[in-house]
């Protein structure tokens, strides 16, 4: 399998969203739908016609199949997701990643997923704190954690990452803190930490319009700064805000995402970078079956977007700035053929932020300070924007 951060030019990674959960977490944004049999059967079919339909004029370099729930299949079904994606012109020794909540593990699906070639798994652990498990909806127990990585662990599966979230309400910096050491104890290879975020549509969203919750930026920044301290103290290289892992197990399927390299998205609500194009498709498995069959038009996508290579660029350096790696703003100049006044711009920019003691110029690349990683977010709305003409 490709592991670390590493370049790879022309690279194409593939994307496959599977929309269904049994239910919804009260965090959760992502659009999904209540299985049934119609359903799965309408979707395999309609994916079929997606594969078949789209232009995928070179190897896939990754592939992330995520959801929804997609340890919700039955392991035939697993089977039948794996064929297709094998079907199609796959690199050799890629990292295949899977999303799996914990409660959806059983031997036989693993035992699917290895011989079809997954090597990454991604467990939704969220937290081992049944409060907090509860505060989320979440329907599984820490108990089912351990037993789900057991039973990982029996595959030797390359990579396996846990999924685990800060900012929950009633969550404490010590109850934090016990999350992420519990988790380091059971040794996974990459560990992604997120905060919480009320999305509209979501229960928590509700809760926080009705003024029964509150956002604490301060306290969240406690949360952030206490993973950066804890998780490199235990083997865990951070290589973005949120993203830890042991060396060489960087998520290259991210990584390649977060370079602005290309991508190809399927299924209802996936979203794909190619071809000079962004769009996402329906976030609805009825008006994405219909598009698949009669050809989408740009004005069938919930978004559609010609880019131009300074679009490209701002997002670069969006990213960029997130990684610990940071950017090299000549490189991003010669790749995306900035102009001498735009790379002013971003210099000064960029002069604000090292004055701020936001930001720090290594040699020709610039990176966030600590400081400047809490304010991240913050920093990509303040960024110059390209102004055409």
């Amino acid at each position: 399998m490709q592991k670390g951060n590493q370049k790879y030019p022309n690279t194409l990674g593939l994307y496959i969203h599977v929309p269904f959960c049994s239910s919804t977490c009260d965090f959760c944004a992502f659009y999904q739908e209540r299985p049934s049999k119609k359903k799965i059967e309408g979707y395999f079919l309609s994916l079929n016609k997606e594969i078949e339909s789209t232009n995928f004029d070179r190897e896939i370099s990754t592939v992330f199949i995520g959801g929804g729930t997609p340890g919700i299949l039955k392991s035939e079904e697993l089977d039948e997701l794996c064929a297709l994606i094998n079907s199609l012109k796959l690199k050799r020794d890629i990292e295949w990643t899977i999303e799996i909540a914990p409660n959806e593990i059983t031997t036989e699906k693993l035992s699917v997923l290895a011989n079809a070639g997954v090597n990454r798994i991604s467990l939704g652990v969220q937290t081992f704190d049944p409060k907090l498990m509860k505060a989320l909806g979440r329907d599984h127990g820490p108990q089912k954690v351990h037993e789900a990585h057991s039973r990982i662990i029996e595959y030797n599966f390359d990579s396996v990452n846990f999924d685990l979230i800060f900012g929950i309400p009633g969550q404490t910096l010590e109850m934090w803190e016990r999350d992420m050491l519990e988790a380091v104890e059971l040794e996974p290879d990459h560990i992604s930490t997120y905060c919480l975020t009320f999305e509209e549509d979501t229960s928590l969203y509700y809760r926080l319009a009705k003024g029964e919750l509150s956002i604490d930026q301060e306290k969240e920044a406690q949360f952030y700064e206490r993973a950066w301290e804890l998780l490199p103290s235990k083997g865990y290289q951070q290589y973005e805000v949120s993203n830890f892992a042991r060396p060489s197990y960087e998520c290259v399927h991210n990584v390649n995402t977060w370079e602005m390299n290309e991508w190809i998205g399927l299924g209802p609500s996936a979203c794909s970078q190619f071809n000079g194009k962004r769009w996402k498709n329906p976030s609805n498995l009825e008006k994405w079956a219909e598009g698949v069959s009669n050809g989408f038009s740009p004005k069938d996508y919930d978004e559609f977007q010609v880019m131009t290579l300074t679009g490209f660029a701002e997002d670069a350096l969006l990213f960029g700035l997130r990684m610990n790696d940071g950017v090299c703003l000549s490189t991003l100049g010669e790749r995306f053929h900035l102009s001498s006044d735009y790379l002013d711009e971003v210099r000064d920019f960029v002069s604000k932020l090292q004055a701020e003691g936001l930001a720090v110029k290594n040699e020709q690349r610039i990176m966030l300070t600590l400081q400047g990683r809490v304010r991240a977010d913050a920093i990509a709305v303040e960024m110059p924007e390209y102004q055409i003409g």
